[in-house]
This record gives structure tokens, sequence and C-alpha cells, in this order.
């Protein structure tokens, strides 16, 4: 069984990526990782070599930024990092520059990609996640954030990359999968407040007009966290991959969480209380179809 990891990156200095935690910490249960580096302003791909693995082969690319509809630039990239995959590759598994995987999920993936390898029904896995907030010691709860994708693939032809890069199709159909025990952690929105103000002017130069940036996310020191509904207390470990990066963390998040809590209509606090007393996210949109 070969798996392959890939993912997409440029200016990961710039934009506070942990893309080398991201990379590393999925790198033990892969045979081969593809890295598909645009061309960045900054020393990106220094970083990128300075992993010094065998196992990661970079590929150039050079980004579209003309593409401002609904992100399809990173759909383009993550395309670009899929295509390049050994073709014997088996499993391949995707991973953004700000996520990172528990090291106590890497035997269960590994186990998992063995078992439903000959399924045919199985062409994906499907993974949970902890959206961290501001803080790595935070954790958002909303209904408007994503709770589950996929990530792990099987080596079909037709699979792309939908939309902005967020999940996937095979032949413009949604993927069967099967929903696994493991956790993404999301770090991209743990940041100071000039950063994350930063993160959100940079990411949308994707998806909208350089006018409509500065109508909505002027240069700014402080950032409006109510993005969250709530923030809940994160009590558990950090993969070791990004642990040096916490301990660096030279900046303290002064927000009080419990303040942190969205007005909620009275529609959305219907639908939170149904999903607080039975599990079941009602109208929640899945780009997948789960088969177990």
């Amino acid at each position: 069984m070969k798996v392959t990891g890939f993912t997409f990156i440029r200016n990961a200095v710039i934009n506070d990526y942990p893309i080398v935690e991201a990379i590393t910490s999925i790198l033990p249960i892969c045979d081969e990782f593809v890295i598909a580096h645009g061309n960045s302003d900054d020393n990106t791909l220094e970083l990128l070599k300075n992993i010094n693995s065998p196992k990661i082969r970079i590929i150039d690319t050079i980004w579209d930024e003309s593409l401002r509809e609904g992100g399809r630039t990173f759909a383009e990239e993550t395309n670009k990092a899929f295509q390049a995959i050994s073709a014997d590759t088996d499993w391949a598994f995707y991973i953004q520059g700000d996520e990172v995987i528990h090291e106590k999920y890497l035997p269960i993936i590994k186990r998992e990609m063995e078992i439903c390898l000959n399924d045919d029904k199985i062409e994906g896995l499907l993974f949970k996640y902890i959206h961290f907030y501001g803080s790595y010691d935070y954790y958002a709860s909303s209904r408007r954030w994503y709770r589950k994708e996929i990530r792990v693939l099987k080596n079909l032809k037709g699979i792309t990359s939908y939309r902005d890069a967020q999940g996937f199709r095979i032949n413009d159909r949604k993927i069967r999968v099967k929903e696994i025990n493991a956790y993404v952690y999301h770090y991209g929105w743990v940041k100071p407040p000039q950063g994350l103000n930063n993160k959100v002017r940079n990411f949308n130069k994707f998806y909208h007009s350089d006018e409509w940036i500065e109508n909505n996310y002027p240069k700014a020191d402080n950032f409006d966290y109510g993005n969250a509904d709530e923030l809940i207390k994160f009590n558990s470990t950090h993969p070791v991959s990004i642990r040096e990066r916490i301990s660096n963390t030279n900046w303290e998040f002064s927000i009080d969480p419990t303040k942190i809590k969205r007005k909620l209509s009275l529609r959305r606090r219907i639908l939170r209380w149904i999903e607080e007393k039975t599990g079941y996210r009602a109208f929640e949109y899945k780009n997948y179809k789960k088969i177990r």
C-alpha cells in the first residue's frame, strides 16, 4: 500500500502558516509527499527544502491571481499537486497549510486505509475537525464552520478539488466516504489581531476585488473575534509537530472567551438546541456521501 501526501502553499512566512508542522505531522505514514509551491514573495521554498526528507518532491507553480471567483485558485493549486502524485499511489493524503494531524491518530488512519483499500464502495476517508480560534487554548463552535471533510482519497481518475479546495468531487459527483475516528486540528485562526486582519485581507484577494476588501476589511491592528458563536476550552494535548511553535508564541490572547457569544436568531437557537440534545446538525452542508 503506497500513501502519498500532497499540499499547496505560497507565502507561508508572510501569512504565518504552519506548513512545516502540517507536512511533518503526516510524513511518517507517507511514502512520498508532493508540494505544489507557488511563486512566493518570501523564503517559503527554503523553509520547505529545510524539511530535508527524501520523501518530499516540490513542484513549482504560478498562481493565477486573476481568478477572483469563489477561491478557484486554491482548487487549481490543489489539483496541480494531486495530479503530480506517483501513478502507483493507492491513497492520497491531503493537508492544507494550516492543518495538523495529532500523532495519536496516525495508526488509526493507516489502519483504516488498509481496511478500505480493496473496498470499491469507499473512495475516501472523512475526518472530524477542531477549529482553534484566537488562541491555542480555545476552539470555536459555530454552525457556519464545517465539522467534517475529506482528507484521504483513493488515487482515482476523475477526482478534482471542489470550489475553493475545501473538499473534492469525482466526475462532478460527491465522493463516497467512510467517517473515521480522527481529527484535523485547524490552526488558521490562531494569530494575534493584526495577523488575523492581514490573513483575512490576503485570503479575500482570491474571492473579491481590492475595493471590496478595503471597504470590508481595512488595515487595522485589531480584529473582531465575533466570527465564532462560542469559544470552548481545549483540555487535551496538541500535536508534537506544532508544540515548539506554540511555546514560541510571543503574544497574548487578551479576549475574554466567555464574552464571545453571538446573539443568535430564533431559528439558529432552535437548530443549536437540537444539535446539543441529539448530536444531529440539521441542514448541514455535506460535500460527500457517507457510506459508513
